[in-house]
């Protein structure tokens, strides 16, 4: 099955881009006949394309590497794909348009064309992340990173009998004020034990006092 995909994606990937060079070439001669028609010398004619559908290959680029980065889309690579599809419809329209609107349909169409192709090959190269697969771990991850250390307190800190009490003493000693949770996280004993062994130690208090 992954053989014949991969097969598939490169047939796809080759057919996108013969149409899309076809589709340039004859883009190509248009502009550049257009440009010569009005007057343009022939250096400038022959490089007048390549600037407009150029610019639509880059800024296809420049999206693509923005959509793979995870960030927005620049301006300025939106609009000057834009102008260049505008460019470049309107040129060749414009080059078979002396032969009424069936001449500008056909004319036309090679630039409808090239601006498909062009952006099907572009997102044929976009990486589409696995659902289930790309989160999955980062947020086990998080989770793990945010437990463990808890865990490894209450379950390697613990203590028990007279060292719990001697520990407590000792962090009640320092803040008498402390709240169980305080001092769970000091002790490295679990809230549980904590109220235990503090109930434990207030009714030998209250004993003691009575006593006297």
């Amino acid at each position: 099955m992954t053989a014949d995909r991969d097969r598939y994606r490169t047939l796809t990937a080759w057919a996108v881009l013969l149409v899309a060079a076809i589709a340039a070439v004859v883009s190509y001669l248009h502009v550049a006949s257009l440009a010569i028609r009005y007057g343009q010398p022939p250096v400038a004619a022959y490089l007048l394309p390549v600037s407009i559908d150029g610019l639509v290959t880059v800024a296809s680029l420049v999206m693509l590497r923005a959509a793979r980065a995870g960030v927005s889309t620049p301006w300025l690579a939106r609009t000057g794909l834009s102008l260049a599809v505008l460019a470049t419809l309107a040129c060749n329209v414009a080059y078979g348009l002396p032969h009424g609107w069936p001449g500008a349909l056909l004319s036309g169409w090679p630039a409808i064309s090239f601006v498909v192709a062009a952006e099907m090959a572009i997102s044929m190269s976009r990486k589409r992340p696995q659902r289930g697969h790309e989160r999955a771990p980062e947020a086990a991850t998080v989770r793990t990173s945010k437990r463990t250390p808890a865990a490894v307190k209450r379950t390697d800190g613990r203590t028990h009998g007279p060292d719990s009490e001697a520990a407590i003493l000792t962090a009640l000693a320092n803040d008498p004020a402390m709240t169980t949770g305080q001092l769970a996280d000091m002790t490295g004993l679990s809230d549980r034990t904590v109220r235990r062994v503090r109930s434990r130690l207030n009714g030998a208090a209250v004993t003691s006092i009575e006593g006297r």
